[in-house]
This record gives structure tokens, C-alpha cells and sequence, in this order.
């Protein structure tokens, strides 16, 4: 046998040729790694643990601190290289992760920060002690010690090594302050345990003798003496036991002149160095391919010396540690990474509670309304107003403010799955009761305009089915637009995650925060469909309400009332979408701007279409349905004035004249006002209750039993046209004396008091009224035939149209 090799050089080629020599050879000093390739060194032992032996107890100290995630920072010198690849396939057969992977050769201050940018925290390190000050001075630097990192590092340096080997700008005091906490590992140079080995002595009378044949002698002190001590054991035991074998065979042999060769005796040395086992000052003494079982001891730098906190039994696979030995510079041991807390922005729990409150006050308001307008539906002023439209307006702001509820949950208060179905849910009820409010309002708005503004129609009834067919088209054009939505880009539920956040509390983790959004592939162009068609109907809105701003009853006319909901749902729609997407990361801004324009949209419409209603139905129900012409008599005036002066012009003689011809001109234009009233009444009343109405079948002008209503027409309108024959007479000459003579009756219904009459009021209601309510056919009425005659009529002669423009 070859005893020795302590320089790695010379040993592995030694090693390397002793097969061929039938040699065995065992090292009590060579810990380099190389020499555990037994395909290249078969006949080599060692006493001593490798290097490569303590990884199994770095991985047993991670696993017992639940560390799954390291990272290495190694010097690139061969034997630490091979140390950290070994390091490497442990990790990974234990499952530990490796964040990071650091080499260098001079200056380590690089390596250390793309560790603390990769955020390792427990960092394993191999190199030697003169870069082990450098790496200490750029932890400090970095701020990469206390209580959220932990060094691991070879335990093998000289004692005070960071005296000796300070080659830094860093002070002792600095390096002293990163260095506080490390972990350092390496063998154990003599067992602890107070057991008699196989020399008959304790570890402890060992160390005592060494120790004192040492000081006898002068020498220093090596780490490696026992287990040089245990190697020659070793030997005296291998070498005891081939002799027992050999002569055990001898005895047994079937030969007198038993002999053995160098190769049998050699394979047989081989084979009892592999059996070896025994309890020596260094511990239990066992090889496992050649390569020594033994202890690995952990110790901890703290206040300025390494200080023992466990070791590892190689044999047992135990690790064993001092209670409270180990000393974190935390209340607890270090994180092995920053612990990202995912924390959701969700909306606030008060600010969804003062919402909702003030969501449920709008939505009892509307039930107010919708109680108020049913109760009084059958109320001529309601009626009038469509209360069928005036209740979907209703519903489309009752869905509006449903809307906000749904808006207002987020995954705090709902699962992800219910989430995402919220996504499309909430989206529905807006973009509905949106189309059901102001659908409602415009196809109102529409009845006043094609009843009011359409000239040429002979007859304009419209129902409120019709208008219940035109808000159902618009609702189905929504429809169709949802629903092409939802198949072919469905809304879903995304997470957008921020950057990291430090722990207000001052903990060691980061926040992260998230926020949920209802989000798909094509979001851009959906939302533009959605407003192209919602500002269509806006726009036509808006131009039904300018057509009929003219229109007299107020029961009627909402235009005024319309426009002004249609700029304020316009303004606070663009000003909320445009802060409600600067606000996208900020829930509760986002939550609290669009519930408050729904709020405000939803309440000015209803308030505005309402509370008019209401409060003259308080005061004055009559005067909402009555026809206001005073705009037209004092335009009139105004037209008249001018009409005098440019004729006082003309004829100076003639003033006095056309002063009176003035004042029984006004006084019939003031007579027509008040018959327009009467006409536009009677008008609605037929428009509300068309079914029951019934249709004059003759002429009014042949039955003088006629209904009270049309006798009066008649009656006012004669007192009117006698007013008019004087100023007629005046004018244009006398009359016939032949027709004085006749009756009051007779006279009355004269063709020529008939053409004067229908002169007059054709052109009226002509321009609106008369086609509604089943009258005389405005485009062919002639004053000098019976009504009961042809259908087919003159026109009125030109003379009487000139007198009727002249008024």
C-alpha cells in the first residue's frame, strides 16, 4: 500500500498508475474532487471528506430552513468549478432552485449585483479567503447583509483570515458588519463525541497527546493530523485482515504450498479498504467507493468568531443542530426571496356603500315616478305626455342605475368565473336601458314632428304601438350589435399586473398589485360601433327636438326638455369615458366617475322629463294642455306696425282709414288664435282616444244641429264674417241689394257667406289641423259648392285669396 499525497497535482498521478502496480493508496490530506472519478483512479482512498462532500450537507441545512431558492457565486479556479457542478446536481435532485450562477476571477463586485438584481437571497459561495474579503466589501457596498440575506461559504479558511487577507477599501468595522451571520462548512477535523475509538482513546485524550508531542517537538498544528492518525488504522486494520484471510484460505486449500499472487493479494486489499469500518478520533470511519464518510460541521460568524452550530452525519444522512446556537439577524430566518404579495385593487367597501345608497335613493325616485305617472295615466295632461313611452323611460333609467351595482364587483366579492359573466352582463343592462330611456323620449319627440310638421298627410294618427315598434327596433339594432359581440369577441377577464411595491408595514416582502379588467382581442372597434350608433341616435334626437321647438302645448312639446338631457348626457359621457381610461389603474376613481355620470345622466333625464309634469299637475293642470300664441299675436303686432307705416307712405290721406282697417285685422287674427286652440285640442283628443272617436261622416256645414262644439265655431266665425263684409264693402263696393232682403238663416248659408267662411279657414286647417281630425280635404275644397257634392272641387276664386292674404 502507498500511505500519503497531500499536494492534488502529485497525488492523481500517483492514483493514476496504481492499478497497474496492484497497489492501493490512501490519502489522509487530498480533498480535491478529481479524485473521486473511480473509472480513473480505481486504487484511490482517502481519509479525509472531498470537497465535494459537503454538499449534500449544504442541501440538508437548506431543506431544514425551507430554502428552495439559491444562487452561487464562484471563484473560476478549477477545484471550486467542480465543487459548485456537484453543488448543482445536488441542488437539483433535492429540488432546490438555482436563481443564479456567478463566476469571477478578480473582482466580484459585478457578480454580487446581478445576484441582488436577480433578488437571491441566500447565497452559496466558493472561494478562497483573499477574494472572500472583496466579496464581503461589495456585499456591504450593495447592502447585501442583515436580515434578508445569508452567506454560505467554505469553512476551511485560516483563523482570522479577514485580518490577513483585507486587501479592500473596505474598513475591518465594514467587513466585519457584512461578514456578521455567515454560514461556514467543512469537515469536522476531530469527532466531538466522548466515545473510546479503536485506539482505546478518546477524541479529547487524543487531541491532549497530540498536542502535547507536538509542543515537544515544535511544529504548528494540522487540520489533517487525525485523520492521518485514523489512515494508519486504517492500514494496521486492512493489512490485519489479509492475513486472517490468507491464512484462512491456506488452511482451507486443497494444496500444500499454498501461494497467492500480487494481483490476488492486491484485489483482496481492494476489497477489505472497501469493508473498512470503525470508530476513530475523527468519527466512524467508512469509505463508499473509495471516498471517506464523515462529519461536516457548521459554524456561524458572530461578533467578530466562528462559533460551532451543527453538524452532519454522512452516514446517518442526520443533521444535528446546537439548540439556539444560530443566530439571525432577523426575528426570523431570512426569506430565500422577496415574498411578492399579489394584492388586488379592488374597489372600496364605503365608497361602493355611499354609491349604492345614493344609486337606491335614484332608482325610489324613479318608482315615484312610475307610480305617479301610472296613477294619473288616464289625466289629460299625462295622457297627452304617452304614458307607455314615459314608463319605458322609466325602466331605461331603473337599468341604468342597475348597472352600477354590477360595476362595483370585483374579484373580492365574486369568484373569476362570475366575474367574467358580470363582464358581459353589466354591459348589457347599460347599452339597454341607455336605448330604452332615450328611444322612448326621441319616439315621442317623433309623434309631435310627423303630426305637427307634415303638412301634405290628409290623416296622421299614431298609436303607441307604433311607437313600442320603434323603440323595439332600436333595442333589436342592440341586439344584434351584443350579441355579434358576445360570439365572435367575448368579453373576458384579464389581470394586469404593476410593478413591485415596498411593504407599508416595513416587512421583507413587495406588493404587487394587480387589477382585474373585462377586456377582449378587439375592444377598440366594438366600443366604436356602440358609440357610432348610440351618437346616431343622439343626433336624431337632437334634430327632432329643434323641428318641434315650435310646437305650443307643453303636455306635448319635450323638446326643450330633450335637448337639454341629450348636451347633458353628451358632455358628461365624453368627460367621463376620457377620465375614466386616464384612470384605468385606479379602481376606485374609475368606479366612482362612471357610477356618478350614470347617477347624474339617469336623474336629470328622469327629473327632467317628470318634474315638470309634476308640478303643474300641483298648480295648473289646465294650462299645460292650453295652445300659447301670445309669441305669434305680438309678432304680429310687430308686422302690422310695419305693414301701417309702409302703407302711411304710400297715402298719406288714408291714415285714419287704414287705422280702423288695422284694429278689425288684429281682431280677427286674434279670433283665429283662439279658433287654432280650440282645433289643436280637439286634435289631441282625438290623437289620445282614436278608437273612439268617431269620424265626421258629413259636412259640417249642412246640419245646423250639429254638436255644440262646431255651432260655436259657426256662430263666432259669423259674427267674424259680418266684420268682414263691412270692411269688404268698404273696400271693394257694395253687395247685391237683392241679398239683404234674405233670411238670417238663408243669408247665413248663402254660397257666398259659405265661400267667405271656407277662405278663411282653409288656409288654417289646411296648414295643420282639419286632416287630423277627418275634416274636409285641405287640397280640394271648394267655398261655392255643397259639401255633399262632388268630391272633386274648384279652387276658391283668386279675389277672395287676396282678401284672405291681405288680413
Amino acid at each position: 500500500m502507498i500511505f500519503g499525497g497531500v499536494c492534488p497535482s502529485v497525488t492523481s498521478i500517483i492514483a493514476e498508475s496504481l492499478e497497474g502496480w496492484n497497489l492501493v493508496q490512501l490519502s489522509f490530506a487530498a480533498t480535491t474532487p478529481v479524485l473521486a472519478d473511480k473509472k480513473k483512479y480505481p486504487n484511490f482512498f482517502r481519509t479525509v471528506p472531498s470537497d465535494n462532500a459537503v454538499n449534500p450537507a449544504v442541501v440538508k441545512f437548506l431543506n431544514h430552513y425551507n430554502w428552495t431558492r439559491v444562487g452561487t457565486l464562484t471563484q473560476d479556479v478549477q477545484r471550486f468549478s467542480e465543487v459548485r457542478n456537484d453543488l448543482t446536481n445536488e441542488l437539483e435532485k433535492a429540488d432546490i432552485q438555482i436563481a443564479d450562477t456567478q463566476s469571477f476571477s478578480n473582482d466580484p463586485c459585478v457578480n454580487v449585483k446581478n445576484l441582488k438584481d436577480n433578488d437571491v437571497r441566500i447565497i452559496i459561495g466558493q472561494f478562497d479567503e483573499n477574494l472572500a474579503s472583496k466579496v464581503f466589501c461589495c456585499a456591504y457596498n450593495l447592502n447585501m447583509f442583515g436580515s434578508k440575506y445569508q452567506w454560505i461559504i467554505p469553512g476551511w479558511y485560516q483563523e482570522n483570515w479577514w485580518d490577513k487577507a483585507n486587501a479592500t477599501n473596505c474598513t475591518a468595522k465594514k467587513l466585519l458588519t457584512a461578514m456578521e451571520g455567515y454560514i461556514s462548512v467543512d469537515f469536522e477535523p476531530l469527532s466531538t463525541r466522548q466515545l473510546k475509538g479503536i485506539s482505546g482513546r478518546t477524541p479529547q485524550e487524543y487531541e491532549r497527546e497530540y498536542n502535547r508531542q507536538r509542543m515537544k517537538k515544535g511544529v504548528d498544528s494540522s487540520k489533517f493530523h487525525g485523520f492521518a492518525y485514523d489512515g494508519i488504522w486504517v492500514i494496521a486494520r486492512t493489512l490485519t485482515r489479509v492475513r486472517e484471510i490468507l491464512r484462512h484460505r491456506e488452511r482451507h486449500s486443497l494444496h500444500r504450498n499454498f501461494t497467492a499472487d500480487d494481483r490476488d493479494v492486491g484485489r483482496l486489499v481492494h476489497d477489505v479498504m472497501n469493508e473498512t469500518n470503525f470508530l476513530g478520533v475523527t468519527g466512524q470511519v467508512m469509505f463508499r467507493n473509495g471516498e471517506r464518510m464523515g462529519t461536516i460541521k457548521f459554524t456561524q460568524f458572530q461578533e467578530g468568531q466562528e462559533v460551532k452550530v451543527g453538524e452532519y452525519n454522512a452516514i446517518a444522512d442526520v443533521l444535528e443542530l446546537i439548540n439556539n446556537s444560530i443566530r439571525f439577524q432577523g426575528m426570523e430566518p431570512p426569506k430565500d426571496r422577496t415574498i411578492v404579495h399579489l394584492q388586488r385593487r379592488q374597489i372600496s367597501v364605503p365608497l361602493y356603500s355611499i354609491l349604492s345608497v345614493i344609486t337606491i335613493l335614484g332608482m325610489f325616485m324613479a318608482s315615484a315616478f312610475l307610480f305617479f305617472n301610472i296613477q294619473n295615466r288616464n289625466h289629460r295632461l299625462i295622457k297627452m305626455s304617452s304614458p307607455y313611452m314615459n314608463n319605458l323611460i322609466i325602466l331605461g333609467g331603473m337599468l341604468s342605475y342597475a348597472s352600477i351595482f354590477l360595476f362595483g364587483l370585483d374579484g373580492s366579492f365574486v369568484s373569476d368565473k362570475v366575474f367574467e359573466t358580470l363582464c358581459t352582463v353589466r354591459t348589457w343592462i347599460l347599452i339597454v336601458g341607455y336605448t330604452t330611456a332615450f328611444g322612448a323620449m326621441f319616439a315621442k319627440t317623433w309623434r309631435v314632428h310627423a303630426i305637427f310638421k307634415n303638412v301634405k298627410m290628409k290623416k296622421k294618427i299614431i298609436k303607441d304601438q307604433k311607437l313600442l315598434i320603434i323603440v323595439g327596433g332600436m333595442l333589436l339594432i342592440d341586439l344584434c350589435i351584443l350579441i355579434c359581440w358576445q360570439i365572435v369577441d367575448p368579453l373576458k377577464r384579464t389581470v394586469e399586473e404593476y410593478s413591485l411595491e415596498a411593504d407599508p408595514h416595513g416587512r421583507d416582502m413587495a406588493i404587487r398589485p394587480f387589477l382585474e379588467h373585462c377586456e377582449n382581442m378587439h375592444m377598440t372597434i366594438w366600443l366604436g360601433i356602440v358609440y357610432a350608433y348610440k351618437g346616431l341616435l343622439m343626433l336624431f334626437g337632437c334634430f327632432l327636438a329643434w323641428e318641434t321647438r315650435n310646437v305650443s302645448i307643453p303636455a306635448l312639446n319635450d323638446s326643450k326638455y330633450i335637448g337639454m338631457s341629450v348636451y347633458n348626457v353628451g358632455i358628461m359621457c365624453i368627460i367621463g369615458a376620457a377620465v375614466s381610461f386616464l384612470t384605468r389603474d385606479q379602481p376606485n376613481v374609475q368606479f366612482c366617475i362612471v357610477a356618478l355620470v350614470i347617477i347624474f345622466c339617469s336623474t336629470i333625464t328622469l327629473c327632467l322629463v317628470f318634474v315638470p309634469k309634476l308640478l303643474t299637475m300641483r298648480t295648473n293642470p289646465d294650462a299645460a294642455t292650453q295652445n300659447r300664441r301670445f309669441q305669434f299675436t305680438q309678432n304680429q303686432k310687430k308686422e302690422d306696425s310695419k305693414t301701417s307705416a309702409s302703407v302711411a307712405s304710400v297715402n298719406q290721406a288714408s291714415t285714419s282709414r287704414l287705422d280702423s282697417l288695422q284694429a278689425n285685422n288684429h281682431q280677427l287674427r286674434m279670433r283665429i288664435t283662439e279658433l287654432d286652440k280650440e282645433l289643436e285640442e280637439v286634435t289631441m283628443q282625438l290623437q289620445d282616444t282614436p278608437e273612439k272617436t268617431p269620424y265626421v261622416s258629413q259636412s259640417p256645414y249642412q246640419d245646423t244641429n250639429s254638436t255644440p262644439s262646431i255651432r260655436n265655431v259657426r256662430d263666432s266665425k259669423e259674427e267674424d264674417r259680418s266684420m268682414l263684409k263691412n270692411h269688404h264693402e268698404q273696400k271693394w263696393g257694395s253687395v247685391d241689394p237683392s241679398r239683404t232682403n234674405r233670411g238670417p238663416l238663408e243669408d247665413i248659408n248663402s254660397p257666398e257667406h259659405i265661400q267667405r267662411r271656407l277662405s278663411l279657414q282653409l288656409p288654417i286647417l289646411h296648414h295643420a289641423y282639419l286632416p287630423s281630425i277627418g275634416g274636409v280635404d285641405a287640397s280640394c275644397s271648394s267655398p261655392t259648392v255643397s259639401p255633399l257634392g262632388s268630391p272633386r272641387h274648384r279652387r276658391a276664386p283668386l279675389s277672395y285669396g287676396v282678401m284672405v292674404s291681405g288680413l
